[in-house]
């Protein structure tokens, strides 16, 4: 088990698009490991490679929030929507990058995602809910874009400073 360090917003590496996985190895398994700990351990239910600093498409996600239910850690290789639902849904999303700022972002309801499993294997699913929001929040990440991307240049400039303030004091302790 390895905590990985979460790089906050601004980072240039989070605005980067992500290359994709030429194939699963260990190597990668092993990241996506780290990954799931570094989630759960923030805690969070998504994280996506470049937030640990390597630009590679690689997402895992646990949208179970009910601690009665089993978790359901997924791990995804190049991800992709390959359908939108034209009904929206808005959920007020945070980030790991973006410590304790939250804003309500407006995303297609249902997607159909492809990626690749831990075996290399290609999945498809259909995704709603929270699970949908959670999944396109972080496959945004590998194309270079966050959360606050989707809000009025006002908000997302203040969400910014607060994020960059933020930063330099943890810099400083």
């Amino acid at each position: 088990m390895s905590i990985k360090p979460i790089l906050i917003h601004p980072d240039p590496r989070l605005k980067k698009v992500c290359d994709a996985v030429p194939d699963v190895s260990d190597e990668l398994r092993k990241l996506a490991d780290d990954m799931l700990d570094t989630m759960y351990d923030a805690p969070g239910i998504g994280l996506a490679a470049p937030q640990v600093g390597v630009l590679q498409r690689v997402i895992v996600m646990d949208c179970v929030k009910d601690d009665a239910e089993p978790p359901r850690p997924m791990v995804m290789f190049n991800p992709e929507v390959l359908l939108s639902s034209d009904d929206t849904s808005v959920y007020e999303e945070g980030c790991l990058s973006i410590p304790e700022q939250y804003a309500e972002v407006t995303r297609p309801a249902e997607v159909r995602v492809k990626w690749l499993d831990r075996d290399g294997n290609e999945k498809e699913q259909d995704f709603e809910g929270l699970w949908a929001t959670c999944v396109q929040h972080e496959i945004d990440h590998l194309n270079g874009k966050l959360f606050i991307d989707y809000l009025s240049p006002m908000k997302r400039q203040m969400m910014t400073r607060k994020s960059a303030k933020m930063k330099r004091e943890q810099a400083r302790a």
